[in-house]
């Protein structure tokens, strides 16, 4: 467990290098709250938790090993109490994720990590906006209105256009002038025009059974883990009687 610990850390790092999360308040817009603080809280966690469980198995001390199984047990009640409060509240998840994608689409061009971000989830999902291409009215930059000056002036950002596989430089101006005129049917030559959260709930049920598959691995790990450190829990109490009951001999 505490290699997977590290190994999971490692990658994270990985995929984030520096300055990839250097502004997070952009991407959340949590109220100045850095959700930086937030890795760095469950890195420690992690850490600590690794520690008691590799020094508490190794020394087999009690103290450590009824810690690590404790908060162990404790994390995993709290991952089945998620995913059945996200069961529960499907509606409310649902609004929360499109709330917080419409959030960001206005804030595009103001951090480039979360332009890098959106233009990802874009082009992996083939979606544009939100519920469609026409959320992008809320961005300062592409709305539509009579007084917009900008370029991008009814427009979508590169990432919602379909890409030709021959095409060897990307067309970051392909969506200029896209929603001027037309209907998304219309469109939809040129652009997606499925929404990111249509994209999201179809892209679910596709790969229901490896989602549910990893969350059950986790699961399972979790659980080998705990049992495992009891059984050195119950094996170092039984000696202890032993001990104690040959010295009363």
């Amino acid at each position: 467990m505490y290699l997977l610990e590290k190994g999971f850390l490692t990658s994270v790092n990985g995929l984030f290098p520096q300055g990839v999360l250097s502004d997070l308040t952009q991407v959340t817009r949590l109220h100045g709250f850095d959700p930086v603080w937030g890795v760095l809280v469950v890195g420690t966690v992690t850490f600590i938790l690794g520690f008691a469980g590799c020094v508490g198995a190794l020394r087999e001390n009690i103290c450590l090993l009824k810690f690590f199984a404790g908060v162990i047990g404790f994390i995993f009640f709290l991952e089945l109490t998620a995913a059945v409060l996200a069961f529960v509240f499907q509606g409310q998840v649902r609004e929360w994720i499109s709330d917080f994608f419409l959030a960001n689409v206005k804030a595009y061009r103001e951090d480039i990590d979360l332009q890098n971000l959106i233009d990802s989830l874009q082009k992996l999902n083939h979606c544009c906006g939100a519920k469609d291409p026409n959320d992008w009215n809320l961005n300062v930059y592409f709305n539509c209105s009579e007084n917009n000056p900008s370029r991008e002036k009814c427009g979508v950002p590169f990432s919602c256009c379909i890409s030709d596989p021959a095409d060897t430089v990307v067309n970051t101006q392909c969506g200029y002038d896209v929603r001027a005129s037309g209907t998304p049917s219309q469109w939809s030559n040129t652009i997606y025009v499925k929404g990111c959260m249509i994209a999201l709930e179809e892209w679910l049920p596709r790969n229901l059974y490896i989602v549910a598959g990893v969350f059950i691995v986790i699961s399972l790990l979790q659980v080998w883990d705990v049992l495992e450190k009891q059984k050195l829990l119950h094996g170092k109490y039984i000696l202890q009687l032993d001990v104690t009951y040959f010295r009363r001999a």
